[in-house]
């Protein structure tokens, strides 16, 4: 019974597809397994719980944390602008990060501060660039995190195709913008296909946030060492009712992609930095 009852409560809200997504083509959404998402003690998960690990599950979760640190490379465009082009290093979960743009500057993100180096460097959107580029790159690894809220959606109609999706949202003084929030779409292998989101950052106030919405679309997973990564995003304008239109309004390629040892001075302050608040 307990069995069929998780079975029957994911059936609901998590609704069959439609259509195929573009990154999978087969004719039937794979089912949840049932005794995977079982709760603690062997008690029924709740659906934000199972959605969850469904999710961790098809991104191989573990196994990325696991690992110490992902290493690669990204160009961006967005709005018409080369925003970025950099190595990237990052704990797996998240807790560190560095940034290497090919103008010879760094952004590095200790845990605790974010420092610019050298200082002389340009410094606009510094602490933009250095969290939230990071964080759409680690975003199916970040459903689970303390103060994150996520919540199983009606299947909308996205580009022409429907998708199992679901809401994410955080507490209050989680992360530099708890205000923002996610509308995530799945796969057939429930992978993340796309993320609507807005941007608070700068304490942007949420109504206008929430004017202009964009979305990402993540694609050409490719298998690095049996984790499947996304190496294309594509930017969208993108409502909640409309789902996505327009052209892309922005662009980046992932490539060297590889999981190294983690090393401590990657991460450390350096000797010439402006902090960034």
């Amino acid at each position: 019974m307990q069995k069929l009852f998780s079975l029957l409560a994911l059936g609901l809200l998590l609704i069959q597809c439609k259509k195929d997504s573009p990154e999978n083509t087969d004719t039937e959404q794979s089912q949840i397994p049932v005794e995977q998402n079982q709760g603690i003690g062997g008690g029924a998960p709740s659906l934000e719980d199972a959605v969850s690990q469904t999710i961790a599950t098809a991104h191989q979760n573990d196994a990325f944390l696991s690992k110490e640190t992902i290493r690669f490379n990204i160009n961006l465009d967005f709005g018409g602008v080369n925003r970025l082009d950099a190595k990237v290093t990052l704990l797996t979960n998240s807790s560190k990060i560095r940034i290497d743009k090919t103008d010879g500057s760094s952004l590095i993100y200790d845990g605790e501060s974010v420092y610019l180096t050298p200082k002389e460097a340009n410094s606009a959107n510094a602490r933009f660039d250095i969290f939230t580029w990071a964080y759409f790159f680690a975003f199916p690894y970040k459903l689970a995190d303390p103060g994150t809220h996520l919540t199983p959606l009606e299947t909308p109609e996205l580009d022409g195709s429907q998708y199992k999706s679901f809401k994410l949202t955080f507490e209050s003084g989680t992360g530099d913008s708890p205000d923002d929030w996610y509308v995530g779409y799945l796969n057939n292998d429930h992978t993340i296909h796309a993320a609507g989101y807005i941007v608070t950052f700068g304490n942007k106030p949420i109504e206008k946030a929430e004017s202009s919405p964009h979305a990402i679309v993540y694609s050409n997973y490719k298998e690095i060492n049996g984790i499947p990564i996304a190496t294309t995003w594509d930017f969208y304008n993108w409502s909640q009712s409309a789902g996505l239109f327009g052209e892309p309004i922005g662009h980046a390629i992932l490539s060297n992609l590889k999981f190294t040892k983690a090393s401590d001075s990657s991460f450390t302050k350096p000797a010439s930095f402006l902090e960034i608040e």
